[in-house]
């Protein structure tokens, strides 16, 4: 019985970039604990910059262009990527009759509930680190997502 390797280092990065100090699941011939010490950390601001200095040869190029297919991609590069945390199943609402926590067009605000995913009968609730407009979502409801699995694209601007 007890979780195999992969589920608790699942769990661990989960718990890690989630920002929670503390979790404990106990099962009758098993128990973990994981705790972190860190702060959130949000890099978000600061990746673009560091990639400049180090690399502004690489930067130059991608600029460069201004063909239309160039600017069809770009377009799509400035979307955010919403990736599930974990493995389990894809909800949209908190039940069948309640409406979706978020719909394409929807301005989400960062914090806000994007759907739940239920992972060993727990649900749940998603929250958006970004603030921005829903572009897509990308998965269907009550469908099984994988760890880092794209649920939904999103516009900051």
């Amino acid at each position: 019985m007890g979780m195999d390797i992969k589920q608790i280092q699942d769990l661990i990065k989960f718990v890690a970039k989630s920002g929670v100090n503390e979790v404990s699941i106990e099962e009758q011939d098993f128990k973990i604990t994981i705790k972190t010490t860190q702060e959130p950390t949000y890099v978000n601001a600061n990746i673009p910059v560091a990639q400049q200095m180090q690399a502004p040869v690489a930067v130059a190029p991608a600029v460069a262009p201004v063909a239309a297919p160039a600017i069809a991609v770009e377009d799509h590069s400035n979307y955010i990527t919403i990736k599930s945390p974990m493995i389990g199943t894809f909800y949209r609402s908190a039940s069948p009759d309640k409406p979706n926590f978020a719909n394409v067009g929807d301005e989400i605000a960062t914090g806000q509930v994007l759907c739940i995913i239920e992972a060993m009968k727990l649900f749940n609730e998603i929250e958006s680190e970004v603030s921005g407009k829903i572009v897509k979502v990308l998965v269907e409801n009550s469908q099984p997502v994988e760890y880092d699995q794209p649920l939904f694209l999103v516009d900051p601007s």
